[in-house]
C-alpha cells in the first residue's frame, strides 16, 4: 500500500487544479474537468461500480457494493479535487525517504528550507517518507492526499471481499477552496445514512465542529475634491475605511484567537479617495457570536453613517457556512464509529473544533451528518507543504477499518 499510495498521490499532485474565484463556471476551471474525468476512467478500471460524473455539479460519484445479507448503513467518503489560489503549475513533488529531523532545502538555490526551527511538527516524522514541494508550488496535498485515500481504500476493498462491509459512496468535487464547491452537491442522489470528508490535517484530526462563516462587503462612497479646497467639502473614503477598521475590535483577529475564539478578518482592501470597498470574514464557533459579530458591521455602518451628511457605508453580509455540528450532535453515529475506528488502529483521535470548514459544513445542513478525517498533509496552500506515505495509509486504514465497523 506504501508504494501505491505514493505513486498515486504524485500522479494526482502534479495535475494542477486550482480553483478561480472570480469564474462563475462550474467547476470553475478546465483543469479539475479534466481531473475529474481522468478520475472517472480510474474508477472504472479500479472496478468501482455506478461511477457517474454529474455534468450539473461536477461532483464524480461511484459505489463499492455491499458484500453483506443483511441491513447496514451506507457511508460515504469525500474529498476535494481542486487546490489553493498559490502557484500550482508544473508541481514537482520531492521524496525525502527515512525522513532524518533535519531542514530540508526544497529549491535548488537555496532560497527556501523547510526547518523543524520554524515546523515543529517535522519532528513527528523521523523515520517516514515525506513528500514535498520544490519551493515553487503547493503541494495539494489539500486536498490530493484526501482523494488518494479514499481511492486507494476502495481498491483495497474491492480486492479484499473477505473484509465484509456495506454499500459505500464516495464523491470528489470541485471548488472546496473557494467555498462553492458543495453548495450544488445532490444528497439525495448520494443517498448515504452519514458520511466523512476526509480533508484534514495530522494523524489523528476528528473534527465535527466548524466555524460559522459569513463574507462582509463594506462599500464606501466618497467625495472628491482638490485637496487644496477641500475644507469641509471633500470626503476620503479611504479615511473612512481606516476608521471603520479601527472600530472593529483590536485583537479579535486571527493572528491572536485560538480554539473556539472567532475573528473579524480583513482579507482585502482596495479604493481611492472616491470610493473604497473592504472585504471581511467573520467566523465564530458560536452562533450568538457569530450573529454579534454581524451585528456589529452593521452598527459601526449605521453609526458611521449618521455622523456623515448622507449614508455613505453599505454592509453586505453573505453567510457562506454553519458549524456543522449542531447537525451532528443530533446523531452521534457517524462520530462514534470513526473515534471506534482509530482506537481499533492505536490512533489516539483528536477531537477539536475546525478553525475553518469542509465541504461537510454545508452537506451537514443539506440532512447528512458528515464529520471530517484527517488526511495527513501539513503546512497547507503553500511551499512548504508536506504530507508523510505513513499518515495517508493510516487514513486509507481509517476508511477501511470505518466501513468494516459500519457492518457490524
Amino acid at each position: 500500500m506504501h508504494k501505491e499510495l505514493t505513486e498515486r498521490f504524485i500522479r494526482y499532485a502534479k495535475k494542477e487544479t486550482r480553483s478561480d474565484e472570480t469564474s462563475q463556471t462550474v467547476p470553475t476551471t478546465p483543469s479539475q474537468t479534466a481531473f475529474l474525468k481522468d478520475l472517472e476512467q480510474e474508477l472504472n478500471e479500479l472496478g468501482f461500480q455506478e461511477v457517474y460524473l454529474n455534468p450539473k455539479n461536477s461532483f464524480l460519484t461511484a459505489t463499492i457494493p455491499s458484500n453483506v445479507d443483511h441491513e447496514v448503513p451506507t457511508i460515504g467518503f469525500i474529498a476535494h479535487v481542486d487546490t489553493a489560489d498559490f502557484e500550482a503549475r508544473n508541481i514537482q513533488p520531492q521524496i525525502h525517504e527515512n525522513y532524518n529531523g533535519e531542514a530540508i532545502v526544497l529549491d535548488e538555490e537555496g532560497k527556501f528550507v523547510l526547518d523543524p526551527k520554524d515546523f515543529p511538527n517535522l519532528k513527528n516524522y523521523v523515520g517516514q517518507t515525506l513528500i514535498t514541494t520544490n519551493g515553487k508550488t503547493l503541494l495539494g496535498a489539500d486536498d490530493k492526499s484526501g482523494v488518494t485515500e479514499i481511492v486507494t481504500a476502495g481498491a483495497y476493498l474491492l480486492q479484499h471481499p473477505e473484509i465484509k462491509h456495506g454499500k459505500i459512496r464516495v464523491a470528489f468535487g470541485p471548488d472546496e477552496e473557494i467555498g462553492r464547491g458543495a453548495d450544488l452537491f445532490d444528497v439525495e442522489q448520494f443517498a448515504c445514512d452519514f458520511a466523512y470528508t476526509m480533508d484534514g490535517g495530522p494523524v489523528g484530526e476528528l473534527e465535527y465542529e466548524s466555524f460559522n462563516a459569513c463574507r462582509a462587503t463594506v462599500r464606501i462612497q466618497g467625495k472628491n475634491v482638490h485637496p487644496g479646497t477641500a475644507k469641509d467639502t471633500m470626503v476620503s473614503a479611504l479615511e473612512l475605511a481606516r476608521k471603520f477598521q479601527n472600530a472593529l475590535p483590536e485583537f479579535e483577529v486571527p493572528e491572536h484567537t485560538t480554539g473556539r475564539e472567532g475573528f473579524y478578518h480583513l482579507v482585502a482592501a482596495e479604493g481611492v479617495v472616491e470610493e473604497a470597498k473592504l472585504v471581511y470574514i467573520l467566523r465564530d464557533h458560536s452562533r450568538e457570536l457569530f450573529n454579534a459579530k454581524k451585528d456589529m458591521m452593521l452598527r459601526i455602518a449605521s453609526r458611521m453613517n449618521k455622523e456623515l451628511d448622507t449614508d455613505r457605508i453599505t454592509v453586505d453580509l453573505h453567510d457562506e457556512y454553519y458549524n456543522m455540528a449542531e447537525i451532528i450532535e443530533k446523531d452521534f453515529r457517524c462520530v462514534d464509529v470513526a473515534k471506534q475506528a482509530l482506537e481499533n488502529l492505536d490512533i489516539v483521535p483528536i477531537i477539536k473544533p475546525i478553525r475553518g470548514g469542509t465541504d461537510g459544513s454545508k452537506i451537514s445542513f443539506m440532512g447528512l451528518p458528515t464529520p471530517n478525517i484527517f488526511a495527513g498533509g501539513e503546512n497547507m496552500h503553500g511551499r512548504y507543504e508536506y504530507v508523510a506515505v505513513e499518515s495517508m495509509e493510516k487514513a486509507t486504514q481509517v476508511i477501511i477499518e470505518i466501513a468494516r465497523l459500519a457492518a457490524l
